[in-house]
């Protein structure tokens, strides 16, 4: 009787680690990073936190690598593939605490994500979509101290809890679909006027076909609808309405794009 007790409770241990490593690799876990929520208006500055992240190394590379359009010469980043390691050990071994800013946070992880989509691609260039790639999304690839992140980790365990909703119009999946990727890196000394940017700038791109009575929008504002809120209601034309120059009807059926998950390569 013992001994079928002790191999339960091994099974129970073990099923029980499988299952934290899957939650974990679907971004349902933070794995312990700090997460702030954004409690109100965000403003952009670099005072009442610890420290005050360098990301001029990944602003360089973005300027020579991505056009105006958010196209990227994955080519050329794969040239300088040692320079683009460089930047995420950097940001490896600076490890975020409590004691940094929600700005400096929300930089860091829209930051560490799109570099580390980058380097996923060059890794395994030349590829047709990032939905080849083999847990994309899912395996533990960006290290953060003595954490391996994933992707959809980074995404949803801690970017989405936040509470900063334009965090989805930043990080970028390496496709045609996606929110472009910005000729400029994230800081805490910009990060309320750039994600302002990045958002308008999607909500008023070819992405979205937006009409008073009739709106055909990106499927991001489907997969993410409970994120998109106004007066802490979820509302997602309310919130497509505060940054479109065409305003859409109250009350409207919202239909959806089809995901164009090709590579955004120049």
């Amino acid at each position: 009787m013992k001994t079928i007790f002790n191999l339960a409770t091994i099974l129970f241990l073990s099923f029980s680690l499988q299952s934290c490593n899957l939650l974990s690799a679907a971004g349902i876990s933070s794995q312990g990073q700090p997460i702030k929520e954004v409690q109100s208006e965000l403003t952009s500055t670099t005072a009442n936190s610890a420290v005050n992240i360098d990301h001029s190394q990944w602003d360089k590379l973005l300027k020579k690598y991505v056009d105006n359009e958010g196209m990227v010469n994955y080519k050329g980043f794969k040239k300088d593939e040692a320079k683009l390691g460089e930047y995420l050990q950097k940001l490896s071994e600076k490890n975020p605490t409590d004691d940094w800013s929600v700005q400096e946070l929300l930089a860091y992880y829209i930051n560490l994500y799109n570099a580390a989509t980058v380097k996923l691609i060059v890794e395994n260039y030349p590829v047709k979509s990032i939905k080849d790639i083999d847990g994309a999304w899912t395996k533990g690839r960006v290290a953060v101290g003595d954490k391996m992140l994933s992707l959809g980790g980074i995404e949803n365990g801690i970017l989405r809890k936040m509470n900063e909703p334009r965090i989805h119009f930043a990080i970028n999946c390496a496709s045609i679909s996606c929110p472009k990727l910005l000729d400029v890196a994230y800081t805490a000394a910009k990060i309320n006027e750039q994600l302002d940017r990045a958002t308008k700038e999607f909500i008023n791109s070819d992405k979205n076909d937006i009409s008073a009575s009739n709106p055909k929008v990106s499927s991001i504002f489907d997969w993410y609808a409970k994120d998109y809120k106004v007066n802490g209601k979820q509302d997602v034309i309310g919130y497509i309405n505060q940054y479109s120059k065409t305003k859409i009807n109250s009350g409207v059926t919202l239909s959806y794009k089809n995901y164009d998950w090709n590579l955004n390569e120049q």
